[in-house]
């Protein structure tokens, strides 16, 4: 019988380094090993493709607030959801730890739940699940894990580190949208630039767009980022690539919202934040909780399944 959120979470708290070793280890095997069809989708690289059937529970950034987390899987019902519909998925966009206080936990439980239905838990890569040469900073998670862990803390750090590079890139729902946590790179010609961007960097800058890039109003194509990698691109940059993908839609985490989201480029890009409280102050974290038959045209059609707390 799978466990309980409840029952996850106090394994969370409890569990050893060992046993959070193992974990990890399950899960980067099982990620390593998954290439074609996959449950009800497709795995080409470090990219993701569903068609336009189910449904999906899309969750931004966490890091570290287990909280929010726990909110949002008991608010969205998804754990009866997902037990009862093999068409139900869950995708993460990424930032898993770092920031917030619970680090630790927030991935055992991500971790656990993909462990339980690996057919059904997309777990895409964040800028703080980046490569070593695009590590972000402050990068707290070493300090959490030693707290929790005492001397064998660097045994579950590597095995993170090696999970990371298994993590995908990007998810594709046909015809219709386009997932990455962070952004847009301009060079973007097929699909193949986002499903093997993981193997073409750092010579293309595939991969650190799509981790680390922004939208902005103010920009007619690119320029560099303040944030010290990717870039800021504008809505030009947004309208080519989507129209190469055959794609309407961008939904992205990375950038901290007041209400928990916010739309950018005519309503082409979906950004979802999905934690609250310090370092960050929203008011509000967001997830969305959508039916992936009906072909998405613009964002304004997303807001209704938007769900803030």
């Amino acid at each position: 019988m799978r466990p309980s959120l409840p029952e996850i979470v106090k394994e969370a708290f409890e569990a050893s380094s060992k046993q959070f070793c193992t974990v990890i280890e399950r899960t980067a095997f099982s990620l390593s090993a998954e290439n074609g069809e996959v449950g009800h989708f497709h795995v080409q690289g470090r990219l993701v493709r569903m068609k336009r059937s189910g449904a999906a529970l899309i969750i931004g950034d966490l890091h570290g607030d287990l909280e929010s987390l726990v909110e949002i899987l008991q608010g969205s019902n998804i754990m009866e959801q997902i037990q009862r519909d093999s068409g139900q998925t869950m995708i993460f966009l990424g930032d898993y730890g770092d920031r917030g206080s619970y680090s630790a936990e927030v991935y055992y439980t991500i971790l656990k739940l993909r462990l339980h239905y690996p057919a059904q838990i997309v777990l895409m890569r964040g800028n703080h699940e980046g490569p070593k040469d695009l590590m972000a900073s402050p990068h707290d998670l070493p300090e959490q894990l030693q707290s929790k862990f005492g001397t064998k803390w660097t045994d579950v750090y590597t095995q993170l580190l090696n999970l990371h590079q298994y993590l995908y890139t990007s998810l594709i729902v046909e015809d219709s949208l386009l997932m990455v946590h962070g952004g847009l790179s301009p060079d973007t010609r097929t699909i193949d630039d986002l499903a093997f961007a993981h193997l073409t960097h750092p010579k293309q800058s595939f991969l650190e767009d799509m981790l680390w890039s922004d939208p902005d109003e103010t920009v007619e194509q690119t320029i560099p980022s303040p944030r010290g990698a990717g870039g800021l691109f504008g809505r030009k940059v947004t309208d080519k690539v989507l129209e190469k993908l055959n794609v309407n839609v961008l939904i992205r985490g990375h950038e901290s919202c007041e209400e928990g989201f916010k739309t950018n480029h005519a309503g082409k890009v979906l950004t979802l934040f999905s934690r609250r409280g310090a370092p960050y102050f929203n008011t509000r974290g967001a997830y969305l909780d959508l039916g992936l038959s009906e072909k998405v045209e613009n964002a304004d059609q997303l807001l209704q399944y938007i769900h803030t707390f």
